[in-house]
């Protein structure tokens, strides 16, 4: 297939293979040293950041982790104080709901998603160079403010009137509010691309039902960041002008309520919850494809299931506010569609068990933490239909009980997947394997120790442990099974101490792992591991859902492209057909730029409503240098 080019430019159907890989990975590449790392727009730059970044998250938190369970070992302990184990508790919840896991997924599509997809770069890519930045900086921004004891103390929820300034006089709420911004900026960003991406830079002939099942996950994720993530943003913002200038959004006595805080919070929250699971929905159908050596049963079902679980998880908020004394009506209403939830999620189970049972698996580490996913994510699951129910609720609702649901399911229903999908794109990333035996022990580590960890915590909510507590006296009884859930969480910390070892190990001297290591069928295993800058020497055509089991031997490749600027071929949105040829930009200074200017003004609004004003300004400079235009007269026509 070809498509019209200019007749003066060098086109890539005239040149051979050599020929064309050397020219496009020189218009393609991301310049050396400092200049290429402060302007790279290369997305496979962009999500190793990203990824790496959201991992070394995840080690602060789970450190922070230790240290309660350190704390609650035992009765009567003096490990921590009231005071650091409220800032360790909230900044544990903050930086692995807010820092880890919306944006490791939203890491793995940003690299992953133009490669199976079929594209040369993401949609968009200046946004998603400073999409990283504002992650990033707000990252950091939280962090520091922890080590100079001004992190936040109000719980990863921060619900008012506790963190409003007449409870909390400090700046440590203001600096998890403004970090909510931050982050929402960046994933809201991604969300962008990543739609755009999936609608107009699929490689021809990918129509709607050949699109891989990660890419609908992902899909199905940004619009749920989308239509989710603003309300916890206004939620915060409202907060800050509360405590900033005397605002009365959350005042009972002035017009507002304290309940809008929860509203507003949990309509983005549980949300939340899907926005984290579905990600790993899209990478265990992936797995289970490739070891099951046959695609996901019921294609069509999961996608729906998945569609369905978007829209379904707009309808749950208020399970979390159960004790706040709702009408009778309402209750019954959210507790219906908290359990009707569960039949999407039980259908993809069921398409699942079905491939792995008419397949012929083979038992390779990222399998093993597919298995290990699905039978946490059915316990998690079990209770959360206890919890949907008012009564039950009512009764577990402050307790331990509600602890261990909710890291069976974001453990269970996330991490779980994740860790294996570490394992099954190690390969295309890095160009090397993960050692299989030490996968091995990281997998029975992992689901020994989780469940040794977490399991008990149901058992001490139902004797009546509450949570959020940082000490508790002997004679509750609570002290066998707070250190046996100590232990298991010293087991599963283990788990990931094991993971990066390898992951140092295999760097240097894995096995390497050619382009295909595991037989897979998408597009992202049809370029060379790990990928040139241009990703695809030329863009594949597609007339399969599984392309490279279907085209063994060599893919239909779609000629015409330049092969002396970049540039992307956008398709038609529902059948994939070749319509037009698009620029993409080139690395820019810019974003990184503008992300700073916008730190700046993110960071002094939160200590001065001066810094609106005076933070303005240089937004916008570099706003205008970013959007400056610097293309040809061919561009601009």
């Amino acid at each position: 297939m070809s498509i019209a080019a200019e007749p003066r430019e060098i086109r890539d159907d005239v040149l051979n293979g050599l020929q064309l890989s050397t020219q496009l990975e020189r218009v393609w590449r991301t310049p050396s040293g400092w200049t290429g790392a402060l302007t790279s727009v290369d997305h496979k730059v962009v999500g190793r950041r990203y990824i790496v970044t959201a991992f070394a998250f995840l080690l602060l938190g789970g450190i922070l982790a230790i240290l309660m369970r350190v704390q609650l070992a035992g009765p009567e302990k003096t490990f921590l104080s009231a005071d650091k184990y409220n800032q360790i508790f909230t900044m544990h919840g903050s930086t692995m709901m807010f820092l880890f896991a919306v944006p490791v997924m939203e890491a793995f599509a940003v690299y992953l998603v133009p490669l199976m997809v079929g594209t040369r770069n993401i949609a968009f890519p200046r946004l998603n160079a400073f999409s990283y930045w504002m992650f990033l900086f707000g990252g950091c921004f939280l962090w520091i403010s922890f080590a100079l004891n001004v992190g936040p103390d109000v719980g990863w929820f921060a619900y008012v009137p506790l963190s409003s300034l007449q409870y909390t006089p400090t700046k440590r709420p203001d600096v998890w509010a403004q970090m909510i911004t931050f982050t929402e900026v960046a994933a809201l960003a991604v969300a962008v691309e990543i739609i755009v991406t999936v609608f107009k830079l699929r490689a021809p002939g990918m129509t709607l039902d050949r699109i891989p099942l990660f890419v609908w996950a992902m899909l199905v994720t940004a619009f749920l960041v989308m239509f989710a993530m603003p309300s916890v943003m206004v939620a915060s913002t409202s907060l800050i002008l509360d405590r900033l200038v005397n605002t009365r959004f959350y005042d009972s006595s002035s017009g507002g309520h304290p309940l809008l805080w929860q509203h507003l919070f949990w309509f983005f929250g549980h949300p939340e919850v899907y926005i984290i699971f579905i990600p790993g929905t899209g990478m265990v159908s992936a797995i289970l494809a490739t070891f099951a050596r046959r695609p996901v049963v019921g294609y069509p079902v999961v996608i729906l299931s998945l569609i369905a679980t978007g829209f379904l998880s707009f309808g749950l908020w208020v399970h979390h506010m159960f004790v706040t004394g709702l009408p009778q009506l309402g209750a019954g209403l959210f507790t219906a569609s908290s359990m009707l939830i569960a039949v999407p999620s039980g259908l993809q189970i069921f398409c699942w068990l079905a491939t792995l049972w008419d397949g012929r698996p083979v038992y390779r580490t990222p399998l093993l933490f597919v298995i290990g996913f699905i039978v946490i994510f059915v316990l998690g699951g079990l209770s959360g239909v206890m919890v949907a129910s008012v009564p039950i609720d009512t009764q577990v609702h402050d307790t331990y009980f509600v602890v261990a649901h909710f890291h069976y399911v974001l453990i269970g229903g996330a991490v779980f997947p994740l860790i294996g999908a570490v394992y099954y794109w190690f390969p295309k990333i890095t160009g090397r394997m993960l050692s299989e035996s030490l996968g091995r022990w990281n997998f029975w580590l992992a689901f020994i120790g989780f469940n040794v960890a977490f399991f008990p915590m149901h058992i001490l909510g139902l004797i009546g442990m509450p949570r959020r507590v940082y000490t508790y006296t002997a004679d509750m009884d609570w002290a066998h099974l707070n250190l046996v859930s100590s232990g298991g969480a010293l087991v599963f910390a283990l788990s990931f101490a094991l993971l990066l070892v390898n992951v140092i190990y295999s760097l240097r001297k894995g096995e390497l792992a050619g382009d295909n290591p595991w037989s897979a069928s998408t597009l992202e295993w049809a370029t060379s591991s790990p990928p040139p800058p241009q990703n695809f020497d030329r863009i594949p055509v597609v007339k399969h859902r599984d392309p490279l089991w279907a085209d063994s031997m060599s893919l239909p490749v779609v000629a015409g492209l330049s092969a002396e600027r970049r540039e992307v071929l956008l398709t038609s949105l529902a059948e994939a057909e070749p319509q037009i040829r698009e620029a993409s930009p080139e690395p820019s200074i810019w974003p990184l730029l503008t992300a700073i200017a916008t730190t700046v003004f993110f960071i002094g609004s939160i200590f001065t409503p001066w810094a609106v004003l005076w933070g303005t300004p240089p937004m916008a400079v570099t706003l205008i240098g970013w959007f400056w235009p610097t293309g040809s007269r061919e561009d601009e026509e």
